[in-house]
């Protein structure tokens, strides 16, 4: 079998079927009525990460060693992790509009992977001799999978900002409390339990006391979205949670990981060598978020701008330190 004319095919297939499925998932927001196309969606997302598995399968036999060690091999193994997340993310949700957010960012990894970079970049070449580790695969695939479920939960965060307009709205308790609702008067919480309301701004005060008399809300000042759009939006905000919660301790795990491997290979756990510290900012950032959430209590629009914030910082962090081509991870990269 020759594995090299297997991943080229295996790469064009990959990005052609993202296409087709970003134009599906579009599709079936646009025209709700046909179900079938959320299906169809979840069937090529699926094909896609199967193709890129068996496209890392077959580098990892053809070179000899874990696929991570140039930015071809890196791209699909980030894309083929913001699919599986992605995967992850709809069966918790059973949402459709998972994918319209998704989709379009795992095809526009792949299509700069296999279209845009040079043949001399997607070739396999010998390793390095500082990557002759068998850290490579510890410490490397773990960061990207953070980095995967990191830019699942931020785009999921940004596709809440998107639905609710900016505006903010009062959730159910994803990160607290056991699914009330939340009123807030001087920084104190009011639960007041409501099965039918999914989401609504702060009722009015007389006194000390909220005015909620009615069980159908009809004291409190409502949003403009519709409720199948609050329903979206509380959805969309609790797998974003979730997700990020499962990225930042393997986020945490591979930060560890990687300073145990850079003791052995340059004698030091921390050198704050551009990629050390842009680490070190995105675990800031989603820190902040989760602090927030769990200790804060916060949820909707507040967490959702800095799990925003985190998506551009995970970019930063993942290819914009190496286009510099300074510092000690430079290697295999753009210089």
């Amino acid at each position: 079998m020759d594995l090299v004319a297997l991943q080229s095919l295996l790469d064009n297939t990959s990005f052609l079927v993202l296409f087709l499925t970003m134009l599906i998932y579009w599709g079936g927001a646009a025209f709700p009525n046909l179900p079938i196309l959320s299906s169809l969606g979840t069937i090529g997302m699926a094909i896609a990460n199967l193709c890129m598995a068996t496209l890392l399968g077959a580098r990892w036999l053809e070179a000899g060693y874990f696929p991570l060690s140039n930015l071809y091999e890196s791209l699909f193994f980030l894309a083929w992790g913001v699919t599986t997340m992605h995967l992850v993310a709809e069966w918790m949700s059973r949402s459709r509009w998972v994918g319209v957010i998704t989709a379009p960012v795992a095809m526009g990894i792949t299509a700069f992977a296999a279209l845009t970079l040079p043949a001399e970049m997607q070739n396999s070449a010998p390793l390095v001799p500082a990557l002759k580790s068998n850290w490579l695969m510890m410490h490397v695939s773990v960061m990207m999978i953070s980095y995967s479920a990191l830019m699942v939960g931020s785009l999921l965060a940004i596709a809440f900002l998107i639905v609710t307009k900016g505006q903010k709205v009062e959730l159910r308790g994803s990160s607290v409390g056991n699914g009330s609702y939340r009123l807030r008067k001087n920084s104190e919480p009011e639960t007041v339990p409501n099965v039918n309301a999914v989401a609504f701004q702060k009722p009015s005060f007389e006194g000390n006391t909220a005015v909620l008399t009615q069980p159908n809300l009809e004291n409190l000042t409502t949003t403009s979205l519709s409720p199948q759009m609050l329903s979206l939006a509380d959805t969309l905000d609790n797998i974003s949670y979730r997700i990020i919660g499962l990225g930042f301790p393997l986020l945490t795990i591979g930060i560890i990981a990687g300073a145990v491997w850079a003791n052995e290979a340059w004698g030091s756990y921390w050198s704050w060598d551009p990629k050390e510290t842009w680490a070190m900012i995105t675990w800031l950032v989603f820190a902040a978020y989760l602090h927030a959430r769990i200790t804060r209590g916060w949820q909707g629009r507040q967490p959702a701008i800095i799990a925003a914030a985190g998506f551009f910082v995970v970019w930063i962090c993942y290819l914009g330190v190496n286009i510099l081509g300074k510092g000690l991870h430079s290697y295999g990269w753009f210089f």
